[in-house]
């Protein structure tokens, strides 16, 4: 079967060009090729060519600047940008400059043909925002096959105002993909907003979010900001969004659906003018069958999942990743260091539970503590070795619920201090521990109360008292 539309080709390499000829040819197409930029804009400004495949780098010009040149003078010829500078910057100024998709060198050949398919078919798109005056800060480090298809995602995702759910483990860089997600999108010039859930005593939270009217409660003096209204025209970032109560998790889904909220204590509606992105380092899907997240709210945030690998599945990436730790070391004002051959295999050797986080920290201490300009394998193995007990003492003694209730407790009475009241504190903790308690209960016995009961060692009447008090969702017929 024969294609009669014709595919332009610009590479300054002739094995790329020869090789993708071929491909395009065997798949029916008719194929243009050359090594020069000036050719390829003759043969646009003819109106020849119903798809354009450039590379970055040619000796006449740089593909990227063709692309918006290409889409004034013919809107509907789409442009497929490949590039061997696989990076974070690439794929975003490729997107921002109204390419069709970005491909990082090399790339699989059917992978190819199915991006040509795409783009031959594909309805057409409105123009990006041009990215004209943006700086060559690179906020993301990585070569990997994994890292490249999160670069194409975030590239895709900043001429967007889509939801975004970001899960990964901790020291994966979370808050890195949001703030490039802002930095490179649509809302860059409003502002970005960070706030996060596990920090935050669950009786503020819903303050914090939303912000509060004078007298809304005691110590509210006057009416306070939340984070939706700071975050106006702009980003508003939700870290470990598994940590929100339920109640706060009712009020965030209503937002999200109706695109408005109230301050507490008020009672007019103000329009939610942000675009959400939230974290996690939790298994949402989980705690949804634990009854401890909503799936409503899972399904309204979880609009485009992007999930970081842990450094362990990219180790490839190591090498970079230690060299741009060590060169802001540098700029922080520690010594200059270098990292020989057999430091960099023992740091790939290692399974880094502290992911990227973990690899800074340590590039550092090598930065700081060793006279050497060439830091070899013995010092890497002495660092890490220093680390890992204490990291398998903190996996034998995780923290126990006496710690984690004096933690919490520590940080609410810290917040006294801005004047919110201390009361019925003895009933208020206790009330705490028995609502997830009994969910967790309720949600492993599948709502079944006499089951439920039994698992807590409680007489049937009280947990159905207990659930009364405590407003807990029950499952009808299984009683």
């Amino acid at each position: 079967m024969t294609d009669s539309r014709t595919i332009l080709i610009a590479d300054d390499d002739r094995a790329i060009r020869t090789v993708l000829s071929q491909a395009l040819g065997r798949a029916g197409y008719t194929v243009r090729a050359t090594s020069s930029a000036a050719t390829l804009w003759r043969w646009v400004e003819e109106g020849i060519g119903d798809l354009v495949i450039t590379d970055v780098i040619m000796p006449d010009e740089n593909g990227l600047d063709l692309v918006p040149r290409i889409k004034r003078v013919r809107p509907e010829l789409r442009v497929v940008v490949m590039s061997a500078q696989s990076t974070f910057m690439t794929a975003v100024k490729a997107a921002q400059r109204g390419a069709f998709e970005y491909l990082p060198k090399p790339f699989d050949l059917k992978e190819l043909l199915s991006v040509v398919a795409r783009a031959l078919t594909a309805p057409a798109a409105p123009q990006p925002a041009s990215d004209e005056g943006e700086g060559e800060r690179l906020p993301l480090i990585g070569r990997s096959a994994a890292m490249q298809d999160i670069y194409r995602t975030v590239a895709r995702l900043t001429t967007t105002d889509l939801t975004v759910m970001i899960t990964g483990e901790s020291g994966t860089g979370k808050e890195l993909i949001s703030r490039a997600l802002h930095d490179y999108g649509r809302r860059r010039t409003g502002p970005f907003i960070a706030i996060n859930m596990a920090a935050i005593p669950r009786e503020l939270i819903e303050s914090e979010l939303f912000g509060h009217e004078r007298g809304a409660f005691t110590g509210a003096l006057a009416r306070g900001l939340g984070r939706f209204e700071q975050a106006a025209g702009g980003t508003l970032f939700l870290d470990e969004i598994g940590d929100m109560p339920p109640e706060a998790q009712t009020r965030l889904l209503r937002v999200l659906q109706e695109g408005e909220f109230t301050t507490v204590g008020g009672r007019n509606p103000i329009k939610a003018n942000v675009r959400i992105v939230a974290a996690t380092h939790r298994d949402l899907r989980q705690a949804i069958r634990q009854g401890l997240f909503r799936e409503d709210l899972f399904y309204r945030l979880n609009v485009v999942p992007i999930r970081l690998p842990p450094l362990r599945e990219r180790t490839e990436d190591i090498p970079l990743l230690a060299r741009h730790f060590l060169d802001r070391a540098k700029a922080s004002g520690l010594p200059g260091k270098q990292l020989d051959q057999e430091a960099v295999d023992r740091l790939r050797r290692h399974a880094w539970p502290g992911n990227a986080r973990e690899l800074e920290n340590l590039m550092r201490r090598l930065a700081a503590l060793y006279p050497q300009e060439v830091i070899g394998a013995d010092a890497v193995s002495a660092e890490l070795a220093e680390a890992e007990p204490m990291a398998d003492l903190e996996m034998r003694a995780p923290e126990t619920l006496e710690q984690a209730v004096e933690r919490h407790l520590t940080t609410f009475v810290a917040a006294q201090k801005d004047g919110l009241p201390v009361r019925d504190l003895y009933e208020r903790v206790l009330s705490e521990v028995e609502r997830p308690l009994l969910r967790l209960a309720l949600a492993a016995t599948r709502g079944n109360q006499i089951k439920a009961a039994a698992m807590l060692g409680l007489n049937r009447n009280t947990l159905r008292k207990k659930i009364r008090e405590l407003d807990l969702p029950v499952v009808r017929g299984l009683s």
